[in-house]
Parts: C-alpha cells; structure tokens; sequence
C-alpha cells in the first residue's frame, strides 16, 4: 500500500478559509504530506509550483487526494490527462467529495473520470452563460454592473479645497476615504 498524499487549492487570498479547511480535511482523511496553494484555476502547470511538487513526489501504488476534481487542472481535457497520466503511472486519484475513486474504479475509471469532468464544464459553461446574460440585462435596463461607485460632488469639492489649503495627498486620503488613484484623478481634471 503506498502513501496518501493531499493537494489543495483556492482561487485568491480572500479564501483563506477554504484552503485551510481543505488541507485539514486532506489531513483527517488520512494524507501524510499536504501540497497548498493559492492560484487562479486558470493558472498553467508551469506556475502551479505546489502543484508540480505533489507530482513530482508521488510514487507507483500512491493515493493522491483532492478535495474536487477540478484541482488537478484548467480544463476537462487537462484533469483526464492528468489522471490517465497518473493511472499510467500506477498512481491512484480520490476526491474528498466522493465523486472520484480511481483505485476503487478500477478499468472503468477512465469513463468515469471523463462524464464527470464534462459535466463539471458543462456546469462552469453555464454558469458564465448566466453572468453575461445578467450583465447584457443590467446594461439593457440600466442596473448596476458593479465596481466602485461615484464620487460624490461634495467629495470632490472637499478634495479641491483640501488640496487648495496645502494639505498632501496622503492627508486628503485619510480625511475624506477617498483612494490616492481617486484624489489625483479629481485634481487632474480640475
């Protein structure tokens, strides 16, 4: 019987918590190493440091858990080809959701493996679907589309004024809230 070894992975430093949360559940399920990081699902393998390194120790008759299937790659070709380049390797895949048990699977893995990443982009197909769709909307009906909002004229005024008075950008910012991008970009255009 070989090792467990666990991969986790989150998008972006504001989900912290997730990280954390899955490299305990990798560790109570049993994994002796643990492999984190925090990239962007987009990100290639070249710059998934953590990632390459899990590989890179992983031995014939290893089990590499993961929290989902989509940790191991960026697309629905990208996760078959690593598993079947695992499977070639005698290395078995899990998910902690229960999706995936390659070692369990056995000769039907392969099959398996490919319906369920489909899926999974059909999902993440749909969903971006819907997001422009609510934009094209919001646009249409003239909603919010987000980002930061207007600076009042009243802010602007107390930027001006400030700004007249002598006092340093850095002091305008603390005083009115405002962003230092925001404060330089009022007195330009004044």
């Amino acid at each position: 019987m070989g090792r467990k070894i666990g991969y986790a992975r989150t998008s972006t430093t504001h989900q912290q918590q997730g990280l954390d949360a899955q490299v305990q559940e990798l560790k109570e399920a049993g994994c002796e190493e643990v492999f984190s990081e925090k990239v962007s699902s987009t990100t290639t393998l070249d710059q998934r440091h953590q990632l390459r390194a899990c590989l890179s120790v992983l031995r014939k008759g290893d089990l590499l858990c993961v929290a989902k299937l989509d940790r191991l790659g960026r697309s629905q070709v990208e996760v078959i080809n690593r598993l079947n380049d695992l499977q070639q390797q005698g290395i078995h895949v899990k998910t902690l959701d229960g999706l995936i048990d390659t070692q369990a699977l056995g000769k039907m893995a392969p099959l398996v493996v490919g319906l369920l990443t489909g899926l999974s982009e059909v999902e993440r197909s749909l969903i971006q679907e819907r997001s422009r769709e609510s934009v094209e909307h919001r646009r249409r009906t003239g909603g919010n589309l987000g980002g930061r909002p207007k600076t009042t004229g009243k802010k602007e005024s107390l930027v001006l004024r400030l700004r007249k008075e002598g006092e340093s950008y850095r002091s305008i910012k603390e005083q009115t809230g405002l962003a230092l991008a925001t404060i330089t970009r009022i007195i330009k255009e004044a």
